[in-house]
């Protein structure tokens, strides 16, 4: 049976240490707690699906060694599709380190090795849950041949194609492909060449972006919140007031949430609030991996959205 969404992105360790005091201070400062947790981009997405009540498979890499088995074993006690995971010959796992402290300080430490990084064969196999899903996520970390293999086998097969992030090359032949987009202000940067650092110079970069093929393209505005741009409507939702403990995976709970709420052909209005109240809850705890729950989310929903005009 294939999944409604597909995630095609990163496979992590998450190793997540909260500490008394500043994460730079040395190494003999005391642990409050220590985690291991299933992380990286992509699976983050994929737990969030799974939590909003989607059914979710997973297109990535771990190593073929204990941490691999593990995590792939995680991923399917969280109901993710794992028949895609590759365990490769020789590889070692990604491992990610989250260290942060009381005050919402963090050291963010990675060693991902190239071999974790999906190839082209990769998405070959994949090829059939990704052209029978409702929509696609595209972790845009991954190689740009692989990334736009798969977003080539969803728009062919008309899956929404759902990129997260800036492409390491090829963007003008993936964003032809994209129905959304969603990048920070620093991708969004990348991508178009200019500061993306208030609502106008957002509402901007997005006009250039859905120029080049995305219909949606939701971007951050660093601080302040996410302007949603789309075919009819745009809005600027500013973030919610809540206590940060870790920013961490927001971004990627935001993604699930929208591709969710698209995925079940809910108003871009709806798709909006729910997108940034699953962002909110995840920078309520430290590391990465979202806990969505209804009280959450309801408790959370942004109180308004502002129409902008390009």
């Amino acid at each position: 049976m294939f999944s409604e969404v597909v995630v095609v992105g990163q496979i992590a360790r998450d190793l997540v240490i909260e500490v008394p005091d500043a994460p730079d201070a040395d190494s003999s400062a005391p642990v409050r707690r220590r985690q291991e947790l299933l992380g990286g981009k992509g699976a983050n997405q994929a737990v969030a699906l799974g939590q909003l009540g989607m059914s979710v498979s997973l297109v990535g890499v771990v190593g073929e060694d204990r941490t691999g088995e593990v995590l792939r074993a995680q991923a399917r006690a969280d109901r993710i599709g794992t028949s895609h995971v590759v365990r490769r010959a020789g590889a070692e796992t990604a491992l990610l380190v989250d260290v942060v402290d009381e005050h919402g300080r963090r050291r963010y430490l990675e060693h991902v090795p190239e071999e974790t990084l999906v190839t082209e064969t990769d998405v070959v196999a994949a090829s059939a849950p990704i052209s029978a899903a409702g929509s696609l996520i595209v972790q845009l970390q991954q190689p740009a041949p692989a990334a736009l293999l798969a977003a080539r086998l969803a728009h062919t097969a008309g899956t929404r194609v759902v990129l997260d992030g800036a492409p390491q090359g090829l963007a003008d032949d993936l964003l032809a492909l994209a129905d959304v987009l969603r990048a920070d202000g620093h991708e969004a940067e990348l991508l178009t060449g200019h500061p993306v650092d208030d609502v106008p110079s957002a509402a901007r970069a997005a006009a250039d972006l859905r120029e080049r093929g995305p219909a949606l393209v939701v971007l951050e505005v660093a601080g302040q919140g996410n302007l949603f741009a789309g075919p009819g409507e745009s809005w600027f939702v500013p973030h919610v007031e809540t206590e940060v403990v870790d920013p961490t995976g927001a971004g990627d709970a935001l993604v699930a949430a929208l591709t969710a709420a698209l995925t079940r052909r809910r108003p871009l209005e709806t798709a909006a609030c729910l997108a940034v109240a699953a962002a909110a809850a995840t920078t309520e705890h430290a590391g990465g991996r979202p806990h969505l729950s209804r009280p959450d989310l309801d408790r959370l929903q942004p109180r308004r959205l502002e129409t902008v005009h390009a």
